[in-house]
């Protein structure tokens, strides 16, 4: 990409999104279009068409998402399935009327089956039943895989996807019931540790398995998709029956219980974690097959514990504007 070429991000302001920023800066692009969500309501086809046509991007990156744990997908299963079909089937469609060179769609791994094989591979997509907990998120991101996949067979556009594991870092939501599980335990157990509890309760039996991805990593792995030469871009990512999304992880995953464990050394909480057994598992393993990724030149470099020291660091002095 050109230093000076235009580039919208959608959703620049979430977790995702703002890394994305980060990333993009650092390497010297400045001309990005960030629009406030009051200056560019996603689900307004008529507002995104009018955003196209004036500003005319080069490059799309859509972050934008309505996201969140178990709780939250439980509770607003509607809002989850409608808000994201329809910002991505807007901003998709009008990449292509204007002419985008290349758009990265952001999916999750929760597209891939309950009980995929593990490692989860790019071809386990649509093989089984979804994790009913997240079932209409998952569908709404399968749709833009695809929505993605039908307009390159179509239209000859440069559309692609990564699938990121958990994400989590600088620009998290740590609302205790409808973040994700990181973000949450971070606040509950430094919360607890200030209060000097004995105890804290951690939902599920802490067995299920979880591959983590600090999000600098994926904004990182982001670009370096983008800046892929047309010819290997093409080859590998945009030759139907390919798919046209890859994986983006670290390839090893941790159980809740270590996870918790992990959290707690880091915070300095001293206390007991007790684990809910009657809360939801989720899934029972999610660990995704990065190799497509490592065979394209890119890996993840931040390790676990580095990452949750960083995001805690975080977190201790963005309290204010933490999502608290």
């Amino acid at each position: 990409m050109d230093k000076k070429a235009k580039i919208f991000v959608a959703g620049s302001n979430g977790l995702v999104g703002s890394a994305l920023v980060r990333r993009l800066k650092a390497g010297g692009y400045n001309n990005l279009l960030l629009p406030e969500i009051d200056q560019l309501d996603l689900t307004d086809p008529l507002a995104v068409a009018n955003f196209f046509a004036k500003e005319r991007p080069e490059y799309v990156l859509l972050a934008a998402a309505k996201v969140g744990g178990i709780h939250a997908n439980n509770t607003y299963p509607a809002e989850f399935i409608y808000l994201n079909l329809t910002i991505q089937n807007n901003v998709i469609h009008q990449a292509w009327r204007h002419d985008v060179k290349r758009l990265l769609f952001l999916g999750s791994s929760c597209i891939y089956p309950k009980l995929a094989p593990q490692p989860m591979k790019e071809e386990h997509l649509l093989t089984g039943v979804l994790e009913p907990t997240n079932e209409p998120y998952a569908i709404a991101k399968i749709a833009g895989i695809k929505m993605c996949e039908a307009y390159n067979r179509q239209y000859g556009t440069q559309f692609f996807a990564v699938m990121p594991t958990n994400l989590y870092g600088p620009g998290d939501n740590f609302h205790p019931e409808n973040s994700h599980v990181m973000p949450a335990l971070i606040r509950r157990l430094h919360e607890a540790r200030t209060a000097q509890l004995p105890e804290v309760v951690v939902w599920g039996s802490g067995t299920p398995m979880r591959e983590f991805l600090y999000v600098d990593d994926m904004a990182d792995g982001c670009c370096y998709l983008l800046h892929l030469p047309e010819e290997r871009l093409k080859a590998e990512l945009l030759s139907y029956p390919k798919p046209c999304f890859v994986n983006l992880g670290t390839g090893v995953d941790v159980t809740i219980r270590e996870l918790a464990e992990t959290i707690r050394a880091v915070v300095g909480y001293q206390g007991k974690l007790l684990f809910d057994p009657t809360k939801p598992d989720g899934t029972p393993r999610k660990l995704q097959d990065v190799s497509r990724m490592t065979a394209l030149g890119w890996q993840a470099q931040v390790s676990l514990r580095e990452g949750i020291e960083r995001t805690y660091q975080w977190f201790l002095a963005h309290r204010a504007e933490a999502r608290l």
